[in-house]
């Protein structure tokens, strides 16, 4: 496989979209911990 501007780019941009995809599963991730986490809260008071 030949390293033109156009495969460097689209490693790039795939890689970009994987670091994004992950970041969001995260975020995601997360707030439902937290929600989960607020809700048992407040029916253990």
């Amino acid at each position: 496989m030949e390293l033109t501007p156009i495969n460097i780019m689209a490693i790039t941009v795939s890689g970009l979209m994987l670091i994004v995809t992950g970041g969001i599963i995260y975020l995601t991730a997360s707030e439902w911990r937290d929600r989960r986490r607020q809700q048992r809260d407040k029916s253990g008071l």
